[in-house]
C-alpha cells in the first residue's frame, strides 16, 4: 500500500495521464500522430527526481505545472505545444488520485476476501455452539457462537461492497481543462475523454473538479470498513480477556508478548485495528470539511484529500491484514465457553441462531 501511494507511482500516472492524453487527441485528430508519439516516448524514458519535483511542486502549488515544464522543454517546439492541450493541473490530480484509489482497492480486496473466507468458515463451525450472549457488557441470553462471528463477516463485507460502489462510481477520469468546460478541443473533448479513460483504465465521467461528494464517499467507506474490522477486533479482545478466555489471537513466535510479563499473550493484531479505527474518523473529517468547495475550484480543500486518504487505505490495509491473520487462526475455546455459558445460568436456547447465521453468510457471499 506504501508502494500504491509513493511519489514514484504518482509520477508515473501523472506520465501516463500526459502520453494518454496526447495519444487520444491524436486519434481524434487534434494533434499530429508523430507528436503525441514524441510526447508518449518521452513520458516513458523521461528520468525525474521526486525530491526535486517535489520542491519545485511546493512553489508552483501542483505537481502539473513543474512536470509539464520539464516534458516540454525536453521536446521540439510542435509537440511541446501539442503536449497538455485542454488540460488543467487538478485533471492530473485528481485523476492520479483514482488510479491510486483503484489500485489501492485491488490490494485491499485480497486480505478481505481472507477474512471473509476464515469467517464464514467459523461461523458454520459454531453456529450451533451455545455460547452466552452479552449486551452492554453483561451476561444477557445465550447465542449460537457462530452467530457473533457471522455479524463480524457481515459487517466487514457490507462494508467492503460498500467501499467497491465508492470507488466504481466516483474513482474516475477528470478531464474538464481550466474552468471544468473543456474548451479549446474544438468541439473533441468527450470522445477525447473517452479515449483518454480507456487507456487508463478507469470510466470516463463528466468534470467533477468542484463536486467533491464521490471522495469523501470513498474516504467515508473506507473509515466504515476500518470500523467494521474495529468491531471484529474489539470482540476478539474481551473475549481473550483472562477471565473470559473464550477465543484468542493466535499463538505465534515473538506475538504478543510483554517486555515485563511472560506470561502474557496481549491481542496485538487487535490492538493495531482498534488503533486504526480510532484514527480514521478525524481523517474523514477533515475531507468532509473540504466538500463546501469555491465555485469551479476550490483552494484548499481538494489539496488536502490525496494524503488523507492515502492515510486511510494505510489504515485500512493494516488493520485488514492483521484481523486476516486473526481470522485464519482464531483459538476458540470450546471448554471455556460451556464453562462462562454454565456459570451465567442462563439456559443454552439459542433461538434461531443456526439459521440467522446461514441468511447472513448467504446475503453478504
Amino acid at each position: 500500500m506504501l508502494a500504491v501511494f509513493a511519489d514514484e507511482a504518482t509520477l508515473r500516472h501523472a506520465l501516463a495521464f500526459e502520453a494518454g492524453l496526447a495519444r487520444a487527441q491524436a486519434a481524434e485528430g487534434l494533434i499530429g500522430a508523430p507528436e503525441a508519439e514524441m510526447i508518449a516516448a518521452l513520458c516513458a524514458t523521461i528520468g525525474i527526481d521526486p525530491a526535486e519535483l517535489a520542491d519545485e511542486a511546493a512553489l508552483a502549488g501542483t505537481l502539473a505545472i513543474p512536470l509539464v515544464a520539464r516534458l516540454r522543454a525536453a521536446l521540439p517546439d510542435a509537440p511541446a505545444k501539442a503536449l497538455h492541450k485542454g488540460a488543467t493541473s487538478q485533471d492530473v490530480a485528481d485523476t492520479v488520485l483514482a488510479c491510486q484509489i483503484r489500485a489501492a482497492l485491488r490490494l485491499l480486496d485480497a486480505d478481505l476476501e481472507r477474512i471473509a473466507t476464515a469467517l464464514a468458515t467459523l461461523a458454520r463451525r459454531y453456529a450451533t455452539t451455545p455460547a452466552t450472549g452479552r449486551t452492554l457488557l453483561q451476561d444477557a441470553l445465550p447465542i449460537g457462537f457462530g452467530l457473533r462471528i457471522a455479524q463480524w463477516h457481515a459487517g466487514i463485507a457490507e462494508s467492503a461492497a460498500r467501499l467497491g460502489r465508492e470507488v466504481e462510481t466516483s474513482a474516475t477520469l477528470q478531464f474538464g481543462g481550466a474552468a471544468g468546460t473543456r474548451s479549446g478541443l474544438n468541439g473533441k473533448a468527450t470522445a477525447i475523454a473517452s479515449r483518454l479513460a480507456a487507456l487508463l483504465g478507469l470510466p470516463d465521467a463528466a468534470p467533477w473538479q468542484g463536486r467533491r461528494g464521490g471522495i469523501a464517499g470513498i474516504a467515508t467507506a473506507l473509515a466504515i470498513l476500518i470500523g467494521s474490522l474495529g468491531k471484529m477486533a474489539r470482540d476478539v479482545s474481551l473475549l481473550a480477556q483472562n477471565g473470559v478466555g473464550e477465543a484468542r489471537e493466535p499463538a505465534i513466535p515473538g506475538r504478543g508478548g510483554s517486555s515485563a510479563m511472560a506470561h502474557k499473550r496481549n491481542p496485538t493484531g487487535c490492538q493495531i485495528t482498534l488503533s486504526a479505527a480510532l484514527r480514521a474518523p478525524g481523517l474523514v473529517a477533515g475531507i468532509l470539511a473540504g466538500l463546501p468547495a469555491e465555485q469551479e475550484r476550490g483552494l484548499g480543500g481538494w489539496q488536502a484529500e490525496g494524503p488523507a486518504l492515502a492515510d486511510l487505505f494505510l489504515l485500512a490495509a493494516g488493520a485488514a491484514e492483521a484481523m486476516a491473520t486473526v481470522a485464519e487462526g482464531l483459538d476458540i475455546d470450546e471448554a471455556a465457553i460451556a464453562r462462562n455459558l454454565a456459570a451465567a445460568d442462563i439456559g443454552t436456547d439459542i433461538g434461531e441462531s443456526a439459521a440467522l447465521v446461514a441468511d447472513l453468510l448467504v446475503l453478504n457471499d
